[in-house]
Parts: C-alpha cells; structure tokens; sequence
C-alpha cells in the first residue's frame, strides 16, 4: 500500500511538473537565492559581532625618585645623591655685607665667632655658585657639624684649636693657606674681608684631592605644605646684638621665610633675599675661653631645646647630637622624630645664656 502511494504520489508530481516547468525551477532558483542570501548575512553577523578582547593592562614603570641628602630636594639621579658635600666659611661682619653665595646654600649653620660676630658655615651640594664669599676662619664647633656630612671644607686659616683638629688627617681640608690658587682677592674690599672663591675652583680642588663623593646620612625630610593655621609669621632670633640678631617673615605662597639682619633684608650680592624653607633655632650652652686669644666655646654633642618653624608653625621641639659624626636631629615632647621640609634649612646656635627666640 505504501509503495503504490508512493507511486501515485510520483504520478501526480511528474504530471504537474511537465505543466509547470519553467514556474518550479523559477521557485528553486529563488529559494536557493534567499538561503544563500541568509546563510552569507548569518556569518557576515558572526564576523561583525564585537570580539571580547584582553585589554593590554601596561604596568606602569615604578619610576624611582630621588632625592639629595643634604637638601632632601629631588634630584635626577642616584650619582647625583653622592656627589660631594662641600661646606663653606662665610663671614657676617658689616664689612662683609652683602655675602655672595648664602642664597645657594642647602644647610647653613650659623654662630657666633666671637665678640658677638656670626659666622656662617655653608654647605652646598647640588648647587654651585660662581662667587663665593668673603670666605673667613674655621672654628672648631663648625667641624663638629660639616664631619656628619662627610664634607669637605674651604676657610682662610682658624683657631688654634679648629686648625689642630681640622690638618690630622681625618678631614677634608681646603684651606686657603695652602690652596691659594682656589681662591682670590676682590678689588672692591679691603682685607680681610675680600677673599671669594668659586665651584669652578673648588670642584677642581676637590677633584684633585679624591673629594669626589661624600656619604653620609642628612635630616629626616619630607613634603612642605603651608599650614592652615599659621602661628609663627613674624619670628625674631636674638643672637648677641641688634647688628647680628635676625627675623624672617613667613611667605605662604612660597613657604619659605626672608630672612633680615640688623633691621634690613639679608641679601644675596648676586641672587637676592635669602629665603630658607626652614628655620631652627638650637640653644646651646656658650662660652668664652681663652686660647690662641678669646674663642667661643659651644656645646655640640648631646642635646638641647630648639624651635624649628616650617610651614609656618613654630614647633617646640629638642636636638640631638650623638657624636662628632652623629647627624643632628630633632624630636617632640614624646620622643618622636621631627622631620624637616626639603629645602634650604638655616640652623641658629642660640646661647641659654643671653639670646632668645620669639613669634607671632
């Protein structure tokens, strides 16, 4: 039965089909145009649809900073971290107003020579100016504070004492007295405050002497960020008298502070007012001794009250100063280290017997 369906069903197909020929082949053309059709626009979406991709996730490069050791300023590389520290005599009198160099300076100590005359012991790494001075005496506490920073040192002679201990071969030793060609004498002032010199001939002093790197360990530092709320913007530094006591005036935009002597702004000769990032006044035990003639004698090495201003603030704080190659640092009433701002740091040795410190 199934096979004559079968049949019969063939029958029928073959007699429509010999009466429509052209419309059944007209009918399968169309069918195959619209498949193909379908399957090209099936796979034609396949080929358009979005490919999830793996974003490339670039690790960014840790680029490491650095920083210098005396200043705690950025520096470009780790060869400029150790480039030799080199420390300065600069003097303070009247007569040798307006000094050359101070402003490049990254740490300045500054003390009392004697009669009450400061003096400035400057000490530059980074930074290299081209006239420096007048260029005076070395003391002995100033050996005290450049041996932590492995610095060499430019002076014109000393006392006694400093002399002793500066020529036993445990320093770096640029004295003029036998370096004479590393330093000069200006026209426009008379001896002895006359004596300049540059880092033109210094680094080649240095270099000659095998003083080409200095390491050592600097003050604790970090970002300055002016405070909102300020308590010191007017600070007043008494020394020994009105021709050597100081002030500085805080400058939020620039968070530094203008430093003046003797009423008027101190000055850079070449490059301006003098605008440390940070001031700290030490106080330090002080007194007069008779030696090679009378000589300050200043206590170094221990501990003691200061004030550092920074940012603004003035903040109590005390120093120490393990060693004669310990570096000097500073805590709070609990213990903790102070760090201070990167920048040029201006430290003022403050006798307990006379000076003061004040704010506003």
């Amino acid at each position: 039965m199934a096979f004559n369906k079968t049949r019969l069903l063939w029958a029928r197909f073959r007699w429509w089909y010999d009466r429509h020929r052209k419309f059944f082949w007209s009918i399968c053309s169309l069918v195959v145009i619209v498949l193909g059709g379908a399957i090209t626009t099936f796979f034609a979406l396949q080929n358009a649809r979005p490919i999830a991709t793996v974003k490339k996730v670039e690790t960014a490069k840790t680029i490491k900073k650095y920083y210098s050791p005396l200043t705690g300023e950025p520096v470009a590389n780790e060869a400029a971290t150790k480039e030799a520290v080199t420390g300065v005599m600069i003097e303070n009198s009247p007569d040798a107003r307006p000094q050359s160099g101070i402003k490049a300076g990254g740490v300045i100590f500054e003390a009392i020579a004697e009669a009450g005359i400061t003096r400035f012991l400057v000490l530059y790494q980074q930074e290299k100016p081209q006239i420096i001075g007048p260029v005076r005496s070395l003391r002995i506490y100033d050996i005290d504070w450049l041996a932590a920073f492995d610095a060499s040192i430019a002076h014109v002679g000393g006392s006694a004492a400093a002399l002793a201990e500066i020529r036993d071969g445990n320093y770096r030793d640029l004295d003029q007295f036998f370096n004479g060609d590393s330093f000069w004498r200006a026209s426009d002032r008379y001896a002895p405050h006359n004596v300049y010199t540059s880092f033109k001939l210094l680094d080649a002093l240095n270099s000659s002497k095998g003083y080409t790197t200095s390491t050592f360990t600097g003050f604790s530092r970090t970002d300055g960020k002016p405070s909102k709320n300020p308590n010191a913007t007017n600070i007043n530094i008494d020394i020994s008298s009105s021709l050597y006591n100081s002030s500085y005036i805080y400058d939020t935009k620039t968070n530094t502070y203008a430093r003046s002597q003797d009423g008027s702004p101190h000055i850079d000769r070449e490059m301006g007012q003098i605008t440390p990032s940070v001031v700290v006044a030490i106080r330090v035990d002080e007194t007069t001794v008779l030696q090679d003639g009378y000589r300050e004698s200043i206590t170094t090495i221990g501990s003691g009250p200061a004030t550092i201003f920074q940012n603004g603030t003035a903040t109590t704080a005390t120093w120490h100063k393990a060693s004669q190659l310990g570096q000097l640092y500073f805590t709070d009433s609990k213990g903790n280290n102070i760090p201070l701002i990167r920048g040029q740091t201006w430290i003022v040795a403050v006798p307990n017997n006379g000076g003061g410190v004040s704010w506003t």
